[in-house]
């Protein structure tokens, strides 16, 4: 069914009708996070596990800037479908029909340019305003995880409608015998900071890419070859550029229960990243069965990386579950539930508020604006309904 507004008078929030859902207005919630013990939750960086292998990549394949993978840019994003509303929505856009149907391939994180370098020059990095969405792909529909990827999408009127795959990749072999290999994880969440890019790893925390090194490889051979071949090039399932992992963020805890990094966003007033796990009330064989956390871990100071070792600033226990997004923003903060199809917002003074949501939604991203309305940038993961949208933070925040 078509989306269309409802009017209502008094300065209440409008209801809208999407895809037979009715979007109420937010109501009120009960329920509230509580405060655990931050000592609890550290980081361990390493922002060199791989120099030697990757300055060896570099120095055979040749370094591509990102302004150059988009001058490439061979993919077509479209327009958000006619019937796709909801309260506060600004803009937004889908992928090509081969993306928006794909059952290996399901988009996870997201993150922007905005991220990277703020809103100075538009948000723009290397000269380009850049909405970044993970992917993980499957061996075959319903498989197992084969890869990982990132869609580079350009978002500014200045070039096309374009977006370019990149592939992730784990360097392997050493120096002298360079190579690499695919990353089979979740990419729940990703976000970029700086020239650093760091994506959700479930079980251990976060891997580290740096924007400055994508690396070009050949698109020739068969699709599912990786690494250096026979013939000493080296190919990537025929994507013409990949992202090697510089290193590794691992999670520490004592508090008994290890976390599940399910997703990551940046939050660029206190300077830290603010994380969230994917749990079950009960039932689940997949996932764990208990209340879920949200923890900060700030950045190092004046920097975009973590210290060697860094204590959480800041660790709750949730009340929601199944928990696909998190974003935090001058004390704010907003979780999506795709159990629930709700998106909560909460403040420790003000409490927490339950607005109905999309379905089958994944990570956020806070997009900062000086002159217009600061947003919230989601995506939804259904094969044939991947809308990836923006909506003004406003509307959401109780």
């Amino acid at each position: 069914m078509s989306g269309h507004r409802i009017a209502t008078r008094s300065g209440l929030a409008v209801a809208v009708l999407t895809a037979g859902l009715l979007v109420a207005p937010g109501t009120a919630a009960a329920a509230t996070p509580t405060n655990l013990p931050v000592d609890q939750y550290t980081l361990s960086a390493n922002y060199h596990q791989f120099d030697a292998v990757n300055a060896s990549l570099a120095s055979t394949l040749g370094v591509a800037s990102v302004h150059s993978v988009m001058t490439n840019a061979n993919h077509d994003r479209t327009g958000l479908p006619s019937s796709f509303s909801l309260p506060g929505l600004e803009t937004g856009f889908r992928f090509d029909n081969g993306d928006n149907s794909d059952c290996r391939s399901y988009p996870q994180g997201i993150t922007t340019s905005r991220d990277a370098v703020g809103t100075a020059d538009s948000g723009n990095y290397d000269g380009h305003q850049l909405v970044v969405v993970s992917w993980y792909t499957r061996d075959a529909c319903g498989g197992d995880h084969e890869r990982s990827r990132l869609t580079l999408v350009d978002w500014d009127a200045t070039y096309p409608n374009k977006y370019r795959k990149v592939l992730l990749v784990e360097p392997t072999g050493t120096a002298t015998s360079p190579d690499f290999k695919d990353i089979p994880i979740h990419a729940g969440g990703v976000s970029w900071y700086g020239d650093h890019l760091y994506v959700a790893d479930t079980g251990r925390g976060m891997r580290v890419f740096d924007m400055r090194k994508i690396l070009r490889t050949n698109t020739g051979g068969d699709a599912d070859q990786i690494g250096r071949g026979p013939d000493g090039e080296y190919y990537a399932h025929n994507y013409a550029y990949v992202l090697p992992q510089i290193g590794t963020i691992t999670s520490n805890t004592t508090s008994g229960t290890r976390l599940s990094w399910s997703t990551i966003s940046l939050d660029r007033v206190s300077r830290s990243m603010v994380m969230t796990e994917y749990t079950c009330s009960s039932g689940c064989a997949s996932y764990p069965n208990r209340a879920p956390r949200a923890i900060r871990f700030p950045f190092a100071p004046g920097a975009t990386t973590f210290a060697a070792s860094t204590t959480a600033t800041q660790a709750l226990r949730l009340p929601w579950y199944k928990l696909n997004g998190v974003a935090s923003h001058n004390g704010r903060w907003w979780y999506y539930s795709s159990g629930a199809k709700q998106l909560y917002y909460w403040t420790p003074s003000a409490g927490s508020t339950t607005y109905p949501f999309v379905s089958l939604g994944e990570s956020i991203s806070y997009w900062e604006d000086d002159t217009k309305p600061d947003l919230l940038w989601t995506l939804q993961e259904g094969a044939g309904n991947r809308n990836v949208f923006a909506v003004r933070q406003g509307t959401y925040d109780g």
